[in-house]
């Protein structure tokens, strides 16, 4: 999406926090590595740049839809500054990662209490006419409020972190006179300068001489709102005193915390051994009693969301209590678990070498717990393709990370995915890695490619054998209508079985096993050596087994196989070789 500016900047209104949210997200990605490279504290692992980035690609991309949901419609329109903002803020919750990434949520979640409360703030325009947006005492209750909001979503608040610099922030926009543009570039500059005060405010930041690593990060979102509602471009900032990396000293007699309970590094300092993340649907009850018994099991505990919807995030000793005590308050789900001791691509351990990168390695993106079991078994690295959560390019970047190989191939498995896997391929290229990405457009094409992969030959010759391989195989999925549209079949009601072949509605029927019949036929219709069948939750064997019989009867020499997938969008996905 092109970055659209404000000229004048009066309010903060929806093309704004569109910018707003380009903007961050291209300077994360800009300045990611040297954030990873400063991340000492809580836990020194290397990693704070990254989460920071997926987390605001998460939120960007929630932005995106909104403005695509309208702009596709019949009569194509804007979004209102309450929508945009709840999206930000609930695309930012569903994608957090790490400590700072939860922090990060809750501190957009705090603006978005403030800017989408219907009339506060609000100057010009109706609520669905973008021209209205919030004032400057909007921005000012907004700044403030998510500072308040990330206080209270940490279990025991550290001063030389993120959130003395949230904090600085929203005092020095209080303080300014003027519009939007003024509060936001105060903001700014009252964030840099508590920033560059982190080093004197913990022992492991002035020991290691560098500023708060999840700081430096909001440093660079706030940079990107003073730009996105101003027009212009804050200083870079990079390296050096001053500049929001390495300091060279701490002032004397200034009095440096380390805090036990958040498991400051040192020397001989020992911190619980797993991060655990997950979402959690739960109530506000619950949720309370959540955060005192995760409180008695680690440290570095942070609980963001609301309305029923949470992201907990804790280190642990004991990851299996952490899991537990979510289910009892609630249902968890996307739950991460990662070992410190592992260590990770960012970080270096003396005590231990790097671990060999393997020749060659699959990544693939996959619809359902059952695929990714499958392609995992044929030695693949999977990414979920969760229904109505499809993948970041971040997290494609960390598959390829995670697979450990100095050659990859990537496998989509989604038309919808072209862009997003093409942004990772060309990331993963400028780490020095060598990537093929093969364009497949559903995940039967990619168990083709993966049947034919052999790690052995020539990086060329496995590409190409799996490109023809993929492009060989016809795809087509059973899907049901949410509601009434125009296909290229005609036109369709809510509840209908959908049957598409190739990415294109081919048959309207109303039960599952006729429809399937159906597209299998015209699938076949061209010829075939193999059907693959890959069911969801709702397909029964039964059907299954008809479909089976249906080709073994009808067509001769054509083998079929069968694999559940899981929870997965579509009922069932066809390929045919």
């Amino acid at each position: 999406m092109p970055v659209q500016l404000l000229e004048e900047a009066q309010v903060l209104d929806v093309i704004a926090v569109r910018a707003w949210c380009s903007l961050a997200l291209e300077a994360l990605g800009r300045d990611r590595a040297e954030i990873d490279a400063i991340n000492v504290y809580p836990v020194a692992d290397g990693d704070t740049g990254t989460n920071l980035y997926l987390t605001l690609e998460s939120a960007q991309q929630a932005v995106e839809a909104v403005f695509a949901g309208l702009e596709a419609g019949p009569e194509p329109a804007a979004p209102a500054l309450p929508e945009v903002m709840r999206a930000m803020a609930h695309g930012a919750l569903i994608g957090a990662r790490g400590n700072s990434g939860t922090i990060l949520a809750q501190l957009l979640r705090g603006m978005a209490q403030v800017l989408a409360a219907g009339g506060v703030g609000e100057v010009g325009g109706s609520e669905g006419d973008h021209a209205g947006g919030a004032d400057a005492d909007a921005l000012r209750l907004a700044l403030g409020r998510a500072a308040e909001a990330a206080r209270e979503a940490v279990a025991h608040p550290v001063e030389g972190t993120v959130l003395t610099v949230a904090t600085a922030a929203a005092q020095a926009a209080s303080g300014v006179e003027g519009g939007c543009r003024d509060v936001a570039r105060a903001a700014y500059e009252g964030a840099c300068v508590a920033l560059d005060a982190t080093p004197g405010q913990l022992a492991a930041l002035g020991s290691a001489g560098v500023v708060d690593a999840g700081g430096r990060g909001l440093v660079v979102v706030l940079g990107a709102l003073s730009e996105a509602v101003s027009g212009e471009a804050v200083p870079v900032r990079r390296g050096g005193a001053g500049g929001h990396a390495r300091v060279d000293a701490v002032p004397d007699g200034v009095l440096l915390e380390c805090p036990e309970s958040e498991g400051a590094e040192g020397e001989g300092a020992a911190g619980p051994a797993f991060e655990v993340i997950y979402l959690l649907e739960a109530d506000d009850k619950a949720v309370a009693r959540l955060r005192t018994r995760l409180d008695a099991l680690g440290d570095s505990l942070v609980v963001v969301g609301g309305d029923g919807l949470w992201n907990v995030h804790v280190h642990v000793d004991d990851a299996g209590a952490a899991v537990e005590a979510g289910v009892e308050a609630g249902r968890p789900y996307r739950i991460r678990i990662t070992h410190f001791g592992l260590g990770d691509v960012h970080a270096t351990h003396a005590s231990a070498p790097p671990r060999e990168r393997a020749q060659r390695a699959v990544v693939a993106v996959v619809p359902g717990d059952g695929l990714a079991g499958l392609y995992a078994e044929a030695g693949a690295t999977t990414v979920p393709d969760r229904p109505g959560e499809p993948p970041a390019s971040g997290e494609l970047v960390d598959a390829i990370r995670r697979a450990h190989a100095r050659e990859v191939v990537l496998l989509p498995n989604d038309a919808e995915l072209r862009h997003t896997a093409a942004a990772a391929a060309e990331q993963a290229r400028s780490e020095g890695l060598r990537i093929a990405l093969i364009p497949t457009r559903s995940a039967v094409q990619g168990i083709a490619a993966l049947a034919v992969h052999e790690p052995d030959r020539r990086f060329d010759e496995d590409v190409v054998a799996m490109t023809s391989a993929a492009g060989a195989t016809r795809y087509g999925e059973l899907a049901v209508a949410e509601r009434q549209s125009w296909t290229m079949a005609g036109i369709c009601q809510a509840g209908d079985v959908l049957g598409l072949i190739d990415g294109d509605v081919a048959v309207i029927g109303g039960e599952v096993p006729a429809t399937a019949r159906t597209v299998l036929d015209r699938m076949l219709a061209a010829g075939g050596e193999l059907v693959t069948l890959v069911l969801g939750e709702e397909v029964s064997d039964e059907v299954a087994g008809a479909l089976e019989q249906h080709v073994r009867e009808s067509y001769l020499a054509v083998d079929t196989v069968v694999y559940r997938g899981g929870r997965q969008s579509a009922l069932m996905l066809i390929g045919v070789e």
